[in-house]
């Protein structure tokens, strides 16, 4: 039995601010890992690709306010930085 993906361990390396702010990072990166996980069985974030954060991005949050939407945008831009990537995305 494989052990569950360690998001907060993936992002260490990212996360800068307040107590606070990190754990809404690792919080709604916990809840874009289920989402995706769920939709395309990629269970962790080496596996995912630029298609499945802005699917995240445009569908699970069309119904959320303007600054939560902010927030998520801050959370994948961090997991495009760790994951080394150039991806872009915008509000």
């Amino acid at each position: 039995m494989s052990k569950p993906f360690d998001m907060e361990l993936f992002l260490a390396a990212v996360l800068t601010g307040s107590y606070a702010t990190r754990q809404r990072h690792i919080r709604q990166a916990k809840i874009i890992q289920a989402e995706i996980a769920e939709r395309w069985q990629q269970q962790t974030p080496w596996a995912w690709q630029k298609k499945h954060l802005a699917w995240f991005l445009e569908h699970r949050l069309n119904q959320r306010s303007g600054s939560t939407r902010y927030y998520y945008l801050l959370t994948v831009r961090l997991i495009a930085r760790r994951l080394l990537k150039t991806w872009r995305f915008y509000e």
